[in-house]
Protein backbone atom coordinates (compact mmCIF):
# COMPACT_ATOMS: atom_id res chain seq x y z
CA UNK A 1 0.00 0.00 0.00
CA UNK A 2 0.95 3.81 -0.09
CA UNK A 3 -0.01 6.55 1.71
CA UNK A 4 -1.85 9.66 0.59
CA UNK A 5 0.31 12.51 2.54
CA UNK A 6 -0.99 15.17 1.06
CA UNK A 7 -3.90 16.05 -0.92
CA UNK A 8 -4.98 19.65 -2.19
CA UNK A 9 -7.45 21.00 -5.01
CA UNK A 10 -6.05 22.98 -7.61
CA UNK A 11 -8.55 23.74 -9.65
CA UNK A 12 -12.17 23.94 -8.82
CA UNK A 13 -14.21 21.22 -9.34
CA UNK A 14 -12.07 18.63 -10.76
CA UNK A 15 -8.09 18.90 -10.24
CA UNK A 16 -6.53 17.50 -7.15
CA UNK A 17 -2.59 17.00 -6.46
CA UNK A 18 -1.66 14.35 -4.18
CA UNK A 19 1.81 13.99 -2.72
CA UNK A 20 2.00 9.64 -1.93
CA UNK A 21 4.89 8.17 0.20
CA UNK A 22 6.66 5.95 -2.35
CA UNK A 23 10.23 5.38 -1.30
CA UNK A 24 11.68 2.87 -3.65
CA UNK A 25 9.60 4.19 -6.52
CA UNK A 26 11.13 8.10 -5.87
CA UNK A 27 14.65 7.17 -5.63
CA UNK A 28 14.31 5.41 -9.03
CA UNK A 29 11.92 7.91 -11.22
CA UNK A 30 13.43 10.40 -13.76
CA UNK A 31 11.02 12.53 -15.38
CA UNK A 32 8.96 11.47 -18.14
CA UNK A 33 8.02 8.67 -16.24
CA UNK A 34 4.49 7.53 -15.21
CA UNK A 35 2.64 4.82 -12.21
CA UNK A 36 -0.15 2.88 -12.37
CA UNK A 37 -2.22 2.82 -9.62
CA UNK A 38 -5.36 0.80 -8.62
CA UNK A 39 -7.53 1.54 -5.55
CA UNK A 40 -9.24 -1.38 -4.15
CA UNK A 41 -8.94 -5.47 -5.08
CA UNK A 42 -12.10 -4.49 -7.23
CA UNK A 43 -10.23 -1.56 -8.57
CA UNK A 44 -9.26 -0.97 -12.78
CA UNK A 45 -5.04 0.06 -13.12
CA UNK A 46 -5.23 3.27 -14.51
CA UNK A 47 -1.63 5.38 -15.70
CA UNK A 48 -0.47 8.76 -14.34
CA UNK A 49 2.39 10.63 -15.41
CA UNK A 50 4.64 12.16 -12.53
CA UNK A 51 4.10 15.59 -11.53
CA UNK A 52 7.20 15.62 -9.23
CA UNK A 53 9.56 13.36 -7.90
CA UNK A 54 10.91 14.13 -4.12
CA UNK A 55 13.78 11.16 -3.31
CA UNK A 56 15.02 12.53 -0.65
CA UNK A 57 11.87 12.89 1.01
CA UNK A 58 10.44 9.07 -0.48
CA UNK A 59 7.46 11.18 -2.29
CA UNK A 60 5.98 11.17 -5.58
CA UNK A 61 3.56 13.54 -6.45
CA UNK A 62 0.45 13.41 -8.90
CA UNK A 63 -2.23 15.36 -10.81
CA UNK A 64 -5.37 13.87 -11.24
CA UNK A 65 -8.41 15.50 -13.21
CA UNK A 66 -11.64 13.06 -11.87
CA UNK A 67 -12.65 12.77 -15.42
CA UNK A 68 -14.22 8.82 -15.04
CA UNK A 69 -15.02 5.94 -12.22
CA UNK A 70 -11.46 5.75 -10.89
CA UNK A 71 -10.56 9.21 -11.00
CA UNK A 72 -13.43 10.28 -9.38
CA UNK A 73 -13.12 7.57 -6.54
CA UNK A 74 -9.46 8.55 -6.19
CA UNK A 75 -11.07 12.31 -5.76
CA UNK A 76 -12.54 11.23 -2.43
CA UNK A 77 -9.56 9.79 -1.14
CA UNK A 78 -7.59 12.33 1.34
CA UNK A 79 -4.21 12.49 3.10
CA UNK A 80 -3.93 9.72 5.81
CA UNK A 81 -5.90 7.04 3.30
CA UNK A 82 -4.09 4.31 1.25
CA UNK A 83 -3.90 3.55 -2.32
CA UNK A 84 -3.89 -0.54 -2.71
CA UNK A 85 -1.40 -0.78 -5.52
CA UNK A 86 1.00 1.88 -6.88
CA UNK A 87 3.48 0.41 -9.70
CA UNK A 88 6.53 2.60 -10.96
CA UNK A 89 8.23 4.12 -12.07
CA UNK A 90 7.20 2.90 -15.73
CA UNK A 91 8.08 4.15 -19.30
CA UNK A 92 11.15 5.51 -21.05
CA UNK A 93 12.22 8.75 -19.27
CA UNK A 94 13.01 11.97 -20.98
CA UNK A 95 16.12 12.01 -22.14
CA UNK A 96 17.41 15.24 -20.73
CA UNK A 97 20.68 16.75 -22.09
CA UNK A 98 22.02 20.61 -22.93
CA UNK A 99 20.07 21.11 -25.63
CA UNK A 100 19.71 25.04 -26.34
CA UNK A 101 16.54 26.41 -26.58
CA UNK A 102 13.65 23.50 -25.37
CA UNK A 103 10.34 24.99 -25.86
CA UNK A 104 8.14 22.41 -23.59
CA UNK A 105 4.25 22.54 -24.78
CA UNK A 106 1.63 22.03 -22.58
CA UNK A 107 -2.16 21.63 -22.85
CA UNK A 108 -5.17 21.45 -19.80
CA UNK A 109 -3.17 19.49 -16.91
CA UNK A 110 -0.80 17.86 -18.84
CA UNK A 111 1.23 21.02 -18.14
CA UNK A 112 1.70 18.75 -14.73
CA UNK A 113 4.40 16.50 -16.07
CA UNK A 114 5.91 18.60 -17.93
CA UNK A 115 7.26 20.63 -14.44
CA UNK A 116 10.17 17.98 -13.70
CA UNK A 117 10.90 18.00 -16.90
CA UNK A 118 11.24 21.99 -17.25
CA UNK A 119 13.73 21.80 -14.04
CA UNK A 120 15.22 19.31 -15.74
CA UNK A 121 16.53 20.79 -18.79
CA UNK A 122 17.19 23.93 -16.85
CA UNK A 123 19.49 22.03 -14.60
CA UNK A 124 21.13 20.33 -17.80
CA UNK A 125 22.11 24.64 -18.97
CA UNK A 126 19.37 24.82 -21.52
CA UNK A 127 17.08 27.90 -22.25
CA UNK A 128 13.53 27.03 -21.77
CA UNK A 129 10.54 27.84 -22.54
CA UNK A 130 7.12 27.35 -21.62
CA UNK A 131 3.61 27.11 -23.53
CA UNK A 132 0.88 26.60 -21.71
CA UNK A 133 -3.24 26.72 -22.86
CA UNK A 134 -6.13 25.97 -21.41
CA UNK A 135 -10.01 27.20 -22.46
CA UNK A 136 -9.77 29.97 -19.85
CA UNK A 137 -7.42 31.24 -17.00
CA UNK A 138 -9.34 29.44 -14.38
CA UNK A 139 -8.50 26.06 -15.86
CA UNK A 140 -4.28 27.00 -15.62
CA UNK A 141 -2.36 25.25 -13.09
CA UNK A 142 0.87 25.05 -12.12
CA UNK A 143 1.74 29.06 -13.99
CA UNK A 144 3.34 29.85 -10.85
CA UNK A 145 5.52 26.90 -10.67
CA UNK A 146 6.65 27.24 -14.37
CA UNK A 147 7.65 30.65 -13.93
CA UNK A 148 9.99 30.07 -11.10
CA UNK A 149 11.77 27.29 -12.96
CA UNK A 150 11.58 27.92 -17.07
CA UNK A 151 13.64 31.17 -18.82
CA UNK A 152 9.83 32.18 -19.89
CA UNK A 153 6.34 31.38 -19.51
CA UNK A 154 3.64 32.01 -22.50
CA UNK A 155 0.30 31.47 -21.65
CA UNK A 156 -2.93 31.10 -24.46
CA UNK A 157 -6.54 31.19 -23.18
CA UNK A 158 -9.12 29.89 -25.95
CA UNK A 159 -11.22 32.94 -25.05
CA UNK A 160 -8.70 35.68 -24.31
CA UNK A 161 -8.82 35.45 -20.52
CA UNK A 162 -5.50 35.67 -19.59
CA UNK A 163 -2.05 35.14 -22.10
CA UNK A 164 -2.62 35.14 -26.25
CA UNK A 165 -6.33 34.82 -27.17
CA UNK A 166 -5.98 31.30 -29.38
CA UNK A 167 -3.94 27.76 -29.06
CA UNK A 168 -0.68 26.97 -27.93
CA UNK A 169 0.43 26.44 -31.42
CA UNK A 170 -0.40 30.33 -32.14
CA UNK A 171 2.20 30.67 -29.43
CA UNK A 172 5.01 28.08 -30.56
CA UNK A 173 4.73 29.69 -34.17
CA UNK A 174 5.56 33.47 -32.71
CA UNK A 175 7.92 31.52 -30.49
CA UNK A 176 9.48 29.97 -33.87
CA UNK A 177 9.50 32.50 -35.99
CA UNK A 178 11.19 34.93 -33.24
CA UNK A 179 13.48 32.60 -31.31
CA UNK A 180 13.05 29.25 -32.98
CA UNK A 181 13.76 26.28 -30.84
CA UNK A 182 16.37 22.94 -31.28
CA UNK A 183 13.48 20.85 -29.38
CA UNK A 184 9.98 21.10 -29.07
CA UNK A 185 8.34 18.90 -26.46
CA UNK A 186 4.59 18.44 -26.19
CA UNK A 187 2.21 16.96 -23.58
CA UNK A 188 -1.56 17.16 -23.20
CA UNK A 189 -4.27 16.05 -25.33
CA UNK A 190 -3.91 14.13 -28.51
CA UNK A 191 -5.19 16.77 -31.01
CA UNK A 192 -3.21 19.33 -29.25
CA UNK A 193 0.20 17.20 -29.73
CA UNK A 194 -1.00 16.85 -33.41
CA UNK A 195 -1.45 20.34 -34.03
CA UNK A 196 2.06 20.37 -32.66
CA UNK A 197 3.78 18.17 -34.76
CA UNK A 198 2.08 19.75 -37.85
CA UNK A 199 3.25 23.08 -37.03
CA UNK A 200 6.98 21.87 -36.54
CA UNK A 201 7.44 19.86 -39.22
CA UNK A 202 7.41 22.25 -41.97
CA UNK A 203 10.48 23.85 -39.94
CA UNK A 204 11.90 20.52 -39.40
CA UNK A 205 12.49 21.12 -35.52
CA UNK A 206 12.85 17.66 -33.83
CA UNK A 207 9.24 17.00 -32.12
CA UNK A 208 9.11 15.04 -29.37
CA UNK A 209 5.10 13.86 -27.61
CA UNK A 210 4.48 12.17 -24.79
CA UNK A 211 1.34 9.53 -25.52
CA UNK A 212 -1.55 8.41 -23.97
CA UNK A 213 -3.45 5.34 -25.37
CA UNK A 214 -5.67 2.93 -23.72
CA UNK A 215 -3.04 1.20 -20.81
CA UNK A 216 -3.80 -2.15 -18.49
CA UNK A 217 -0.60 -3.77 -17.31
CA UNK A 218 1.69 -1.23 -18.32
CA UNK A 219 4.91 -3.81 -18.89
CA UNK A 220 4.37 -4.60 -22.54
CA UNK A 221 2.85 -7.34 -22.21
CA UNK A 222 -1.20 -7.00 -23.07
CA UNK A 223 -0.42 -4.97 -26.13
CA UNK A 224 -3.29 -2.70 -25.37
CA UNK A 225 -1.12 0.55 -25.18
CA UNK A 226 0.08 -0.26 -28.62
CA UNK A 227 0.85 2.55 -30.89
CA UNK A 228 2.16 2.97 -34.88
CA UNK A 229 5.09 4.87 -35.45
CA UNK A 230 6.89 5.57 -38.90
CA UNK A 231 4.79 2.29 -39.99
CA UNK A 232 6.15 0.68 -36.87
CA UNK A 233 4.46 -1.07 -34.08
CA UNK A 234 5.78 -0.08 -30.51
CA UNK A 235 3.97 -0.32 -26.99
CA UNK A 236 3.85 2.81 -25.46
CA UNK A 237 4.45 1.55 -22.05
CA UNK A 238 8.01 0.64 -22.56
CA UNK A 239 8.98 1.87 -25.98
CA UNK A 240 7.68 5.38 -24.77
CA UNK A 241 5.96 7.11 -23.83
CA UNK A 242 7.53 9.65 -25.27
CA UNK A 243 7.99 9.43 -29.29
CA UNK A 244 8.69 11.27 -32.32
CA UNK A 245 6.05 13.30 -33.07
CA UNK A 246 6.38 13.63 -37.02
CA UNK A 247 6.52 9.99 -36.95
CA UNK A 248 3.13 9.14 -35.07
CA UNK A 249 0.28 8.17 -36.54
CA UNK A 250 -2.56 10.11 -35.15
CA UNK A 251 -5.80 8.55 -36.73
CA UNK A 252 -4.65 5.11 -35.52
CA UNK A 253 -3.81 6.85 -32.02
CA UNK A 254 -7.63 8.59 -31.18
CA UNK A 255 -9.38 5.90 -32.76
CA UNK A 256 -7.64 3.06 -30.22
CA UNK A 257 -8.54 6.11 -27.81
CA UNK A 258 -12.28 5.79 -28.45
CA UNK A 259 -12.32 1.94 -28.62
CA UNK A 260 -13.74 1.85 -25.09
CA UNK A 261 -15.87 5.00 -24.43
CA UNK A 262 -19.41 3.27 -24.17
CA UNK A 263 -18.15 1.10 -21.47
CA UNK A 264 -16.45 3.88 -19.88
CA UNK A 265 -19.45 6.14 -19.79
CA UNK A 266 -21.76 2.62 -18.43
CA UNK A 267 -18.99 1.77 -15.88
CA UNK A 268 -18.84 5.68 -14.55
CA UNK A 269 -22.86 6.53 -14.30
CA UNK A 270 -23.15 3.20 -12.29
CA UNK A 271 -20.41 4.02 -10.14
CA UNK A 272 -22.49 7.93 -9.74
CA UNK A 273 -25.90 6.02 -9.29
CA UNK A 274 -24.29 3.69 -6.59
CA UNK A 275 -22.47 6.52 -4.96
CA UNK A 276 -25.18 8.96 -4.83
CA UNK A 277 -27.20 5.56 -2.88
CA UNK A 278 -24.70 5.84 -0.11
CA UNK A 279 -24.41 9.65 0.07
CA UNK A 280 -28.42 9.44 0.74
CA UNK A 281 -27.58 6.25 3.75
CA UNK A 282 -29.80 4.31 1.19
CA UNK A 283 -26.96 1.85 0.57
CA UNK A 284 -23.72 0.06 1.92
CA UNK A 285 -20.35 1.26 0.22
CA UNK A 286 -19.57 -0.68 -2.67
CA UNK A 287 -16.47 -1.21 -4.96
CA UNK A 288 -16.47 -2.63 -8.14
Amino acid sequence: MAKILEKQMIRKPDVFYYRIAAPLISRKAKPGQFVIIRLHDKGERIPLSLADIDPEGGTISLIVMAVGKTTNELSHLNAGDDILDLCGPLGQPTHIERTGHVVLVGGGFGVAPLYPIARSFKSSGSDVTVIMGARSRDLLIYEAEMARTADRVLVTTDDGSKGLQGRVTDALVQELNSRGADLVLAVGPAIMMRSVAETTRPLGVRTVVSLNPIMVDGTGMCGGCRVAIGGKTKFACVDGPEFDGHLVDWDALMNRQRTYHAEEKESFESWKERHARMLSGKAQPVCE
